[in-house]
């Protein structure tokens, strides 16, 4: 049933009823969590992969997202109820699909300019199948500007007219990987910004049936795609300013942490922990989409948090030093190769650059983590797995209590690195 120009009210019926169809473009951490989710809630769902392993895996009940609580038998659940189907060919998900929603990656080019030509992709195949009274959504967070400026020119190719014909809206996943079904349930309220009214009210009317925490609409498609920006923004500004403060509170003699845990007792202070920098496909990704010649404050910070790995290994330089050592030619083991504890994601880890800036110092350099297997360790990060050898220096990025396992004589955790 075509949703676009209804009330939200006979949106959020029809979609419970399950007479709307909605493909879901993009199968990986986000977008099989929503394609399931948008199952249980009663759509049926098309999900469209480029990856026929994928497909296969999700059209036999398996969910090949690891670590996700609760996917896998939604997955399993939803498959067998008929309620969710998968594909690799996106334009005839398009002409049978009412809805379609565009969760693929957008990342960042050697020059770190946004890297588009996956979601053009995806644009040019729904516009293939494309019919009036469709409903676009686009969940991937993108630069302010290109679901107007660059996803509805590509749609319109297919002879239809945006806000007009068919809808379109920007409703951008505010998600974390762990905890990706609970997000998308309602941790949060769902933002939602249309390129004209219509667009918006049936983006209402879906996500009230998905989030229990309801929505929150914007004034239109750019306002939404600002507000995911300025999420991921906000926090990589932050961990700068805790990273500048604790090399502050090191020229003083202070423990950061002591200061941090104080000064967040004050309502309006919430001080993050400073680190090794800062990893994901979010934070370090999105503030290139805005940076420019006035965004002097956002561009440090990016500067700030990335230049970390290198203060972590001048100051384990030191340490060794001290103890009459050298860094070139020590063994040392980096403890914590994911880009945050609990999280099976190295995509930009921080202890990638660690490893890069140590083997360029002539250290000998192993990995661990309990979370990635030996070869996982070989590819991610080009490094050997500690595998019970016995090294002297065991550098722990995560204080996290991995550091207890390792076999080594001397584990320097990031509080000893900005003592």
């Amino acid at each position: 049933m075509k949703v676009y120009g209804l009330p939200a009210d006979e949106v959020s019926r029809l979609f419970r009823g399950g007479e709307v169809c909605v493909a879901v473009y993009g199968l990986g951490k986000m977008g099989l969590p929503l394609a399931a989710v948008f199952a249980e809630r009663g759509a049926r769902v098309i999900g469209v992969d480029i990856n026929p392993r994928v497909v296969e895996s999700v059209n036999r009940g398996l969910n090949h997202i690891e670590g996700e609580p609760k996917l896998g038998e939604l997955v399993r659940r939803n498959v067998r109820a008929g309620r969710l189907t998968a594909t690799t060919d996106g334009e005839a998900a398009a002409r049978e699909a009412d809805v379609m929603v565009i969760l693929v990656p957008v990342v960042l080019d050697a020059e770190k300019r946004p890297d588009l030509r996956a979601l053009r992709a995806v644009c040019t195949s729904i516009a293939g199948g494309m019919e009036k009274g469709d409903l676009v959504l686009i969940e991937t967070t993108l630069p302010p500007g290109t679901t107007s400026g660059v996803v509805a020119p590509l749609l319109e190719s297919s002879g239809l007219r945006a806000g007009e014909d068919f809808g379109l809206a920007h409703c951008p996943e505010r998600a974390m990987t762990g905890r990706v079904v609970e997000d998308i349930m309602g941790a949060y309220p769902k933002i939602v910004g249309g390129i004209d009214r219509r667009s918006t009210e049936a983006a209402i009317g879906i996500y009230r049936v998905v989030n229990s925490r309801g929505v929150i609409p914007v004034t239109n498609a750019t306002t939404a795609e600002m507000v995911k920006v300025a999420e991921g923004v906000y926090r990589d500004v932050n961990i700068a300013i805790a990273n500048e403060l604790a090399l502050v509170a090191r020229k003083h003699g202070v423990d950061v942490w002591e200061v941090i845990k104080a000064a967040n007792t004050q309502p309006y202070c919430n001080l993050h922990m400073p680190g090794a920098g800062v990893g994901g496909h979010c934070i370090p990704v999105y503030p290139w989409f805005i940076i420019d010649e006035d965004t002097r404050l956002i561009r440090t910070a990016r500067e700030v948090n990335d230049s970390m790995s290198g203060f972590l290994v001048s100051r384990l330089e030191d340490i060794l030093r001290r103890e009459g050592e050298r860094l070139e030619g020590s063994e040392i083991a980096v403890v914590g190769l994911t880009y945050r504890p609990g999280v099976k994601e190295t995509y930009h880890s921080p202890a990638r650059l660690v490893i890069e800036h140590l083997k360029r110092r002539g250290a000998r350099v192993y990995g661990y983590d309990p979370l990635l297997s030996e070869e996982e360790i070989r590819s991610s990060m080009g490094v050997e797995p500690l595998n019970g050898e016995r090294v002297k220096w065991a550098v722990c990025l995560h204080g996290n209590g991995h550091e207890l396992r390792i076999n080594a004589e001397r584990k320097i955790e990031l509080r000893q690195i900005f003592a």
